[in-house]
């Protein structure tokens, strides 16, 4: 505790020492941008099990049927290039409330599944017809730029942000008339992601769901914030 207590002392330290130099200097703050508009290369179908029971290891048993059912139904269907993913897993006490009074009935355990593969996967409307002959199951489908996708964009996407911002101080500077600037501080600011415009959800009960979809691209941008003085 004394250890973060001195961390955060000094890191607090170091941030006020920052705040009063820049307080005495003359600075000027420039923010630059960098985007690309990528077509989803993922799709994820995911898929909540919920089980109730009044004993613990036959909530747990029939969610690890379930589980077991859709991977054969998968393989029976010949599904290429995916990844099956459980997690999220946990067993809570099924408490139940009634006129202000709670009592316990049982245990609830949930599971998450998630079907992860390539958005161009031919075997989409397959996938979704060996949730539904799985059994009790619902999901939602949704498109995402993958990981690699991203971070082999990212030294792309600095570069050119980090170009951005250049070319805003020097016009700047020849907007006010200053003669120089130096690069006092950079800061990346991260990464920023726009939310799917498509996010489709559908019941494994639904018949004859045929997969119609086109999702629309995503634009992931990069920011840096850099401080000239001058």
């Amino acid at each position: 505790m004394k250890s973060i207590l001195t961390t955060f002392l000094l890191l607090f330290a170091v941030s006020f020492a920052h705040a009063q130099e820049e307080a005495t200097i003359p600075i000027i703050e420039v923010q630059g941008y960098s985007d690309r508009a990528i077509a989803p290369d993922e799709a994820i179908f995911t898929i909540m099990l919920q089980e109730k029971s009044m004993k613990v290891n036959e909530a747990v048993e029939v969610l690890n049927k379930k589980t077991e059912s859709l991977a054969k139904e998968l393989k029976r269907n010949r599904i290429k290039d995916y990844k099956l993913v459980a997690d999220n897993y946990s067993v809570d006490l099924n408490r139940i409330y009634r006129k202000g009074v709670s009592r316990d009935s049982g245990y609830v355990a949930r599971q998450t599944l998630r079907i992860i593969t390539n958005s161009k996967n031919e075997d989409l409307q397959s996938i979704v017809e060996s949730i539904q002959d799985a059994g009790d199951m619902s999901f939602n489908l949704h498109f995402q730029i993958s990981e690699a996708t991203r971070k082999s964009l990212d030294n792309t996407l600095l570069t050119e942000a980090l170009q951005d911002a250049q070319d805003r101080s020097r016009l700047m500077a020849a907007t006010l008339g200053l003669r120089s600037l130096s690069v006092h501080r950079v800061q990346v600011l991260g990464e920023s992601r726009l939310a799917p415009r498509m996010k489709m959800a559908m019941s494994a009960s639904a018949d004859n769901a045929e997969m119609t979809i086109n999702p629309d691209d995503q634009k992931i941008t990069k920011r840096v914030l850099i401080k000239y003085t001058y």
